[in-house]
């Protein structure tokens, strides 16, 4: 039984599929909080570490932040360069961050927690639900298309990205495959349900479980 004192719903979620949307409505729904960008910006309090760095670096696996800088990434703040004085956080050690912030999120109260591995680091909590939100790719490309102007050609290239860059995130930080349904409490399709149907059906889940 999931008790109201200790509900955390992390939801993973394809790029376009309205994850955030929905994970957002659940949490309105059943008045609890909501935590998406709020990890960056606790994570960076926390740590000292200014927090462009965290979001250059957000759900993605790459080598370095000097490689971000080389590819073009750079920043004219002065802050930025001092945090990397002594050594560029790795991408291990800012994992580590939003790790600890993600399960002090999750001892605070209940919660509808969005991405970066929440339901790997939170595996062992007594009341996590994790979820997986997916859509086909059509749907997903009009959803992408609409919201950020694009062509549904770009969207398709931003779409496969996007998610690739998510898979190989999760798949190199847990011992998990991302989208994996064996991962998972419960995974639905957005795209056959819509947003509303989607965040109705998962709270009427929460609360069979809390029955």
């Amino acid at each position: 039984m999931y008790m109201a004192n200790n509900l955390v719903i992390s939801i993973g979620r394809q790029f376009g599929s309205g994850g955030r949307e929905i994970g957002k409505g659940v949490a309105e729904k059943l008045g609890i909080a909501f935590y998406d960008k709020e990890i960056l910006a606790q994570s960076a309090k926390d740590s000292g570490i200014v927090q462009e760095i965290f979001e250059s670096m957000d759900e993605k696996r790459t080598p370095s932040l000097l490689y971000n800088l080389s590819m073009g990434a750079g920043y004219a703040n002065p802050v930025f360069y001092a945090a990397m004085d002594d050594a560029v956080p790795t991408s291990d050690k800012l994992f580590r961050w939003q790790a600890a912030t993600i399960e002090k999120f999750a001892a605070a109260g209940p919660c509808v927690i969005i991405g970066r591995c929440a339901d790997y680091i939170l595996r062992d909590h007594p009341g996590l639900v994790s979820i997986f939100i997916y859509s086909d790719m059509d749907k997903r490309c009009q959803r992408i298309s609409r919201l950020y102007n694009l062509r549904e050609d770009a969207a398709n290239v931003l779409i496969r990205k996007t998610d690739k860059s998510r898979a190989s995130y999760y798949n190199f930080s847990t011992d998990r495959e991302w989208g994996n349904m064996g991962n998972y409490d419960l995974c639905l399709n957005s795209g056959t349900l819509g947003v509303e149907k989607s965040i109705d059906l998962i709270c009427d889940y929460i609360g069979r479980l809390r029955g």
